[in-house]
């Protein structure tokens, strides 16, 4: 080999040991284009110093300096990864354009945090999964493989062509739990994965990989993360969890697991997975994780249409911390599937909680064994009843709340109390008369009566 020919002939040259340090397949290369083609070795050694030069001068670099507080703020923001106790060394590695790569899967879609096609990268050492500028082959974004928190493989909703994309949640970036006060953090990562062979996959050294029958570009993706990401795993749909009532439309015969759901004005979907309940695909991306979740309700319950709202309470966050997300205008069609599934995880369901149940009067209430009787019949109920129920017990209260000590009952109570007064009078009036009467006809034996 040229390699073995050149350390054995003649002393290692300096300049391509010290630029080629920690990529030996590299330097390998560049012996062996030495050994065939001798002219060249000027230029190598020139372009090996140059490399050293800006390894030198990357490692060199500090942090990027935050701009005064009444200064004007960068218009292109700086994605830093790690906590405030982080190293300057690690943020370097990660902006590192040199640093050795261990995977590469190029022309990729990325939806967030850039809209733009990028070559997505997972390095060697310290692993990080990370965004290289297929033009400048600078590193756009990246993110700490010990950081990411929930990574999932979902698959395109209303596309002819089947796609999947991949959610990467780092820490903080679930749009639930804000970090503390001076942490930095890695925004969430959304990239679209065509469905079939890995052809534009590779390994650092630059041989292509998921070469094996069968092996999907998707499935090769989540081999390989689950291999590298240290605290969890990536999760995908599950039949057991949720499948929609409603088949996905544009791939006839395929089992659709989102739901389309609005909150405010935007559209989007509702995955319900095993480890929580994910909106996406638009930012801000929101993650639902089970420990975050404090209650889920249902509201404007109607014949074709439901919302559901999620109170949600960030990590280590009080009650006051709770916030609420409402989604609107989900398809009946899904409420069995979607309650099922809340129920199936113990999600507490507050949609009687006493902020939304209707007033109550104490008429009619009841009481006893009929309490008790109607309190086992509620169980019964699923929660779409209990809402319907809700709504008519309403309507009944409002027509049953009759109270007779109100201002109408006493009116008709002083009237009696005249007519009563009236009668009486004349019951006496007609008294007299009869006695004037007895008076007349009798004369003065009436009075000897009388006076008996």
């Amino acid at each position: 080999m040229a390699f073995a020919s050149i350390n054995s002939t003649g002393a290692p040259i300096p300049a391509i040991e010290e630029a080629f340090a920690t990529e030996p397949s590299l330097k390998k290369r560049v012996y062996d284009a030495i050994g065939s083609t001798p002219q060249h070795k000027p230029l190598l050694e020139d372009l090996a110093k140059y490399t050293s030069s800006l390894l030198a001068r990357t490692a060199n670099t500090s942090l990027p300096s935050r701009p005064p507080a009444d200064g004007p703020a960068a218009k292109k923001r700086k994605l830093q990864n790690g906590e405030s106790g982080e190293t300057t060394q690690a943020s370097v590695d990660l902006k590192d354009a040199n640093a050795p790569v261990q995977f590469y899967v190029q022309d990729v879609s990325f939806a967030t945090p850039q809209r733009k096609k990028l070559t997505l990268e997972i390095t060697a050492g310290q692993k990080y999964l990370r965004a290289r500028n297929q033009s400048t082959k600078e590193i756009e974004f990246g993110v700490s493989m010990d950081k990411i928190r929930h990574a999932l493989c979902l698959p395109v909703p209303e596309k002819t062509q089947k796609q999947f994309n991949f959610c990467i949640i780092p820490e903080y970036a679930d749009g639930i739990t804000p970090p503390p006060e001076g942490t930095t953090t890695s925004e969430a990562m959304v990239f679209t994965i065509a469905d079939g062979p890995a052809k534009a996959a590779f390994s650092g050294t630059g041989q292509q990989v998921g070469n094996n029958p069968g092996e999907t570009a998707e499935g090769l993706l989540v081999k390989v993360l689950n291999e590298n990401m240290p605290r969890t795993n990536v999760v995908r749909p599950d039949d057991k969890q949720f499948v929609s009532a409603m088949p996905e439309a544009h791939r006839k015969g395929e089992k659709a697991y989102h739901v389309k759901a609005f909150r405010g004005s935007k559209e989007g979907y509702l995955f319900l997975l095993s480890t929580g309940i994910l909106f996406a695909f638009k930012k801000p991306l929101l993650f639902f994780s089970f420990d975050t979740i404090d209650s889920v309700s249902y509201t404007s319950v109607l014949q074709r249409t439901f919302n559901l709202n999620v109170m949600a309470r960030p990590n280590g966050g009080s009650e006051e911390d709770n916030q609420e997300f409402e989604f609107s205008m989900i398809d009946q069609a899904d409420f069995s599937g979607i309650d099922t599934y809340i129920k199936r995880h113990g999600l507490q369901d507050a949609s009687l909680a006493d902020a939304r149940r209707a007033k109550v009067y104490n008429v009619n209430k009841a009481t006893g064994e009929d309490q008790t009787t109607a309190e086992a019949a509620g169980e019964d109920e699923s929660e779409l009843q209990k809402a319907q129920r809700e709504l008519e017990d309403q309507e009944d209260e409002e027509e049953e709340d009759y109270d007779p000590g109100s201002e109408d009952s006493e009116g008709s109570g002083s009237s009696s109390d005249e007519d009563d007064d009236e009668e009486e009078d004349g019951a006496g009036q007609e008294s007299d008369e009869d006695m004037d009467l007895v008076k007349d006809e009798l004369g003065s034996e009436a009075e000897d009566v009388a006076d008996d």
